[in-house]
């Protein structure tokens, strides 16, 4: 890359940290204040639409009773949102390695530092609107949480702000979908009102990340960033739904794990979410080989 296009690279870095700098500035919330956390939760509102749900269609479903339904749409929404929790911690924690090692006066490096403190108000907000509605925290198996650790360590380039891309994305689809819902929850549809809005500047930054780290990658270095967005992608969407959820519900675990796992709605939601970011990651080369294989085992294919 010649030292030109470096230098026109870099003012135009410059100047969507800036836009993105004044965004923030203007319009952002504190879930602290913006929602009402003493207001009781609304009876027989679900949690998330029905078809969204890992066992809709299924045999075991139609076998479900209405209160294991809404209760099950519940106990999964907590999941997603304590998967995003988890998320949103290995994002700060790669943000916090890049503003490390860069220029704090540069506003890149400030809108960075901007995202994890919005990451921060995010993670709590999701924390106290599990508690809310009464569910635990699950997160991840344990064995993609202790994997997890690794991902800042290993994880660079393209494929780092990539993978950031695919967790936001798949998320932002999903709670857009619900945010519109005038059956769902009222604080849940607050809950991701606000996480879609501020997400928006999230995804324009990583966005812009993926292109340049691409443009300036090395020809030997490609194989291994798709690989790793794959496999960083197929951990994302098996971690959702935390099997934990169907024995909440009355449910046989290993069962209902079964079904969740061969249900053609639940595959079809996982590459419905994954549409967009999928279009993107393909146009701008990080998919392909040796990655496939992972992004088919991950539904996104």
């Amino acid at each position: 890359m010649s030292r030109a296009l470096r230098v026109a690279q870099g003012a135009d870095r410059e100047k969507t940290a800036e836009r993105l700098l004044n965004s923030s500035a203007e319009k952002f919330y504190d879930p602290e204040v913006d929602i009402d956390w003493n207001a009781p939760l609304a009876d027989g509102m679900i949690y998330t639409p029905d078809h969204r749900i890992s066992l809709y269609g299924t045999p075991l479903w139609d076998r479900m009773s209405p209160q294991q339904r809404l209760e099950l749409g519940k106990h999964e929404v907590a999941s997603v949102a304590s998967n995003g929790i988890w998320f949103e911690v290995l994002l700060m924690q790669m943000l916090l390695k890049e503003v490390y090692r860069i220029d704090p006066t540069t506003r890149h490096a400030q809108y960075a530092l901007t995202e994890i403190a919005d990451e921060c108000r995010h993670s709590t907000m999701f924390a106290r609107a599990i508690e809310k509605v009464g569910a635990p925290a699950y997160g991840p198996p344990p064995i993609l949480r202790q994997l997890g650790k690794l991902l800042p360590v290993i994880g660079y380039g393209p494929a780092l702000y990539g993978s950031i891309l695919v967790a936001e994305e798949i998320l932002d689809r999903i709670q857009r979908e619900s945010m519109a819902d005038p059956a769902v929850q009222p604080l849940v549809r607050m809950v991701n009102r606000i996480h879609v809005l501020e997400e928006a500047r999230h995804v324009t930054f990583a966005r812009q990340e993926v292109v340049r780290g691409m443009a300036k990658l090395r020809k030997w270095e490609l194989p291994y960033q798709r690989l790793l967005i794959a496999m960083v992608s197929y951990a994302i969407t098996k971690s959702l739904i935390n099997p934990r959820v169907y024995t909440a519900v009355g449910l046989d675990r290993a069962e209902a794990a079964r079904a969740a796992a061969s249900n053609p709605h639940h595959r079809a939601t996982i590459k419905w979410s994954g549409e967009r970011i999928m279009k993107f990651l393909d146009e701008a080369g990080l998919v392909g080989w040796p990655g496939k294989r992972w992004w088919k085992a991950a539904h996104l294919m």
